[in-house]
C-alpha cells in the first residue's frame, strides 16, 4: 500500500476548538503530533451570534508556522471544520464575520424557503435531513443588500483555503450539506438556486477530496517562513474525513463521530432519497471517494458539556471525570429523554431544560448533578442506538458492531451504554479520527500511500487498535 514515507499537516477546526496536527505516514506508520491547539469561541455582537473566524484564522498560521519550524519538508496542508456556516467574499475582502449556526436568524430562514419548497421535495433534491441551520436557510435568512456585494459564499474550510492560496473552491462533502448539491447529480442545483433568488455566482467552482487546491500564496509562505506548500482539499466536512479513519473492517459496521453533534450512520455507494430515509430524519452527505453518508445528526455532547459549563459559571467545581464517575455509580434507572427536541439546541441551562421535558411527559426528573449526568449519558446512548440500527434498515445494513470515533471514544459510561442499549459489540478509537482521515487523504494524493478507503482503513486499525465493549447479557 505504501510507496514512500512522508509529512502531512492538518488543520482540524471544530465547533469549540481548532488544531494543527502534523502526520507521518508510511507502510506501517500513520503518527500524529499535534503541534498547536487553540480555541474557538463564538462571540454575541449587537445582530446575533457570530464566529471570530479571522482570530481562528490567525491560529491556524500559528499553528501551521510552528508546523513548519519543526519540519519544513510538510508535503501537503489539508483543512477541514465544521460544516454550514459561511463566510461572504468580496474582492478578496471578508463581508463580515460569518454567523454562528446556533444563531436565531435562521428560523426566518426556515420560513422563507419552505413558503415555496416544502421539505419533502428539498429532500427529494438535495437528500439532506431538515436542520433549521442549513445553509439554504442561513442564505435566505441572509440580508440582501449585503448578498448583491458578495462574489462567493464560502463553507469555513473553503474560506481558509481561499486565504492560504487565493483560490476560490467549494469542496464537495462540505458542499453536500449546504442543501444547495443535487443529491443525484452531485452538482450545484442551479434550478433550486434561482427559485430562492441566490445569486449563482456564490456557489464557487466544485472540488473533490484529494484534488489540488494550489500553493501557498508568496505572502502566506512569507509569514510562515517557508516553502510555498501545497494545498490539498480534503473531505472538508470533519465528518467526512472522521470517516475515512473508522478502522471498519467489514460492510455490517455503523459510525458514530461523536464530538459537539453525534453523527450516526452507515456508508453507502448511493445516496437513499426513500419516504423512509425522509420521515426517518436520515441526511445523505458526501462521502470521500464518491461514497454517501447516510446519518443522523444527534445533539451529541454539546447537552453534557453545556450542562457543566453552566454549573461551573454558577460557581460550582466541576470535573468531568469525577462526575462520570458519580454517573455510573447512579442506582436505578433515570428518566431517558428525547436529545433531538429543539430546546436543546441553543446554550442555557441545559438542566432545567432536562426537568421542563420530564414534566411535560410525565417523567420523573433527574435531581443531582450526578443524576443529570447520567440521564444525559443514557438519552445519548438510546439516541445513538436507535439511530445505528435504523440507519442500517434503512441503507441495507446489517449492523452487528458500532464503531465511536472522536472525543466520545473516550467516555467510558456513554461507549458502554451504547453496546448495553443497541445490543452490538462498540469499538472505540481513534480519537483523532477526523485528523487521521485528513492526513490519510493527503498522504494519498502526495504518493505516499496508495489504495481504497479500505486499505486505507486497515492502516488505521493497525496502527490504532480499538477498544471493544460488548453489550450486558440482560
Amino acid at each position: 500500500m505504501s510507496v514512500a514515507r512522508g509529512t502531512v499537516a492538518a488543520v482540524d477546526l471544530g465547533a469549540t476548538s481548532g488544531r494543527v496536527i502534523v502526520g507521518h505516514v508510511g507502510a506501517d506508520t500513520l503518527e500524529t503530533a499535534t503541534v498547536a491547539r487553540f480555541a474557538n469561541d463564538p462571540i454575541r455582537i449587537a445582530d446575533g451570534l457570530h464566529w471570530n473566524v479571522l482570530g481562528l484564522y490567525g491560529s491556524v498560521l500559528d499553528g501551521l508556522r510552528e508546523a513548519l519550524r519543526g519540519d519544513t519538508e510538510i508535503a501537503s496542508i489539508g483543512v477541514d471544520s465544521w460544516a454550514v456556516d459561511y463566510g461572504l467574499i468580496a474582492r478578496s475582502r471578508l463581508l463580515g464575520e460569518p454567523f454562528h449556526y446556533r444563531d436565531e436568524r435562521t428560523a426566518r430562514g426556515v420560513g422563507a424557503v419552505h413558503a415555496t419548497h416544502p421539505h419533502a421535495e428539498l429532500f427529494a433534491r438535495n437528500g439532506l435531513q431538515f436542520l433549521p441551520f442549513n445553509t439554504l436557510y442561513q442564505l435566505a435568512a441572509e440580508d440582501r443588500s449585503v448578498l448583491r456585494l458578495a462574489e462567493h459564499a464560502l463553507l469555513i474550510p473553503d474560506l481558509i483555503g481561499f486565504w492560504l492560496t487565493g483560490q476560490a473552491r467549494a469542496e464537495r462533502t462540505n458542499a453536500s450539506t449546504t442543501g444547495l448539491l443535487r443529491a443525484d447529480t452531485g452538482e450545484w442545483d442551479a434550478d433550486l438556486t434561482a427559485a430562492l433568488g441566490l445569486p449563482q455566482h456564490l456557489l464557487a467552482p466544485l472540488i473533490s477530496p484529494g484534488e489540488p487546491l494550489g500553493r501557498l500564496t508568496a505572502d502566506v509562505a512569507a509569514s510562515l517562513g517557508g516553502p510555498r506548500t501545497a494545498v490539498t482539499a480534503v473531505g472538508s466536512h470533519d465528518t467526512a474525513s472522521a470517516v475515512v479513519a473508522v478502522p471498519m473492517a467489514s460492510s455490517d459496521a455503523a459510525y458514530i463521530s461523536c464530538g459537539t453533534w453525534g453523527l450516526v450512520g452507515v456508508e453507502v455507494e448511493r445516496p437513499v432519497l426513500t419516504d423512509g430515509a425522509r420521515e426517518g430524519k436520515f441526511t445523505n452527505e458526501g462521502g470521500v471517494d464518491g461514497r454517501t453518508r447516510l446519518l443522523r445528526n444527534v445533539m451529541g455532547l454539546w447537552i453534557l458539556s453545556e450542562t457543566v459549563r453552566g454549573w461551573q459559571r454558577d460557581g460550582h467545581e466541576v470535573e468531568l471525570g469525577e462526575l462520570l464517575a458519580a454517573a455510573a455509580s447512579v442506582p436505578g434507572p433515570v428518566a431517558v429523554f428525547d436529545v433531538d427536541d429543539a430546546r436543546f439546541l441553543p446554550p442555557g441551562d441545559m438542566p432545567t431544560r432536562i426537568t421542563a421535558w420530564c414534566e411535560e411527559h410525565g417523567v420523573a426528573a433527574p435531581q443531582s448533578r450526578a443524576e443529570i449526568a447520567r440521564s444525559i449519558v443514557e438519552s445519548l446512548a438510546q439516541a445513538f442506538a436507535d439511530a445505528a440500527h435504523e440507519a442500517g434498515r434503512i441503507g441495507g445494513v446489517d449492523v452487528r458492531v458500532i464503531h465511536i470515533v472522536g472525543g466520545g471514544s473516550l467516555n467510558e459510561l456513554l461507549c458502554q451504554r451504547t453496546a448495553d442499549r443497541a445490543g452490538v459489540p462498540v469499538l472505540t478509537g481513534p480519537v483523532e479520527a477526523t485528523a487521521l482521515g485528513n492526513i490519510l487523504v493527503q498522504a494519498r494524493a502526495a504518493g505516499l500511500v496508495t489504495g481504497s478507503l479500505e486499505a486505507l482503513r486497515t492502516l488505521v486499525a493497525r496502527t490504532h487498535e480499538p477498544r471493544r465493549y460488548e453489550p450486558a447479557a440482560s
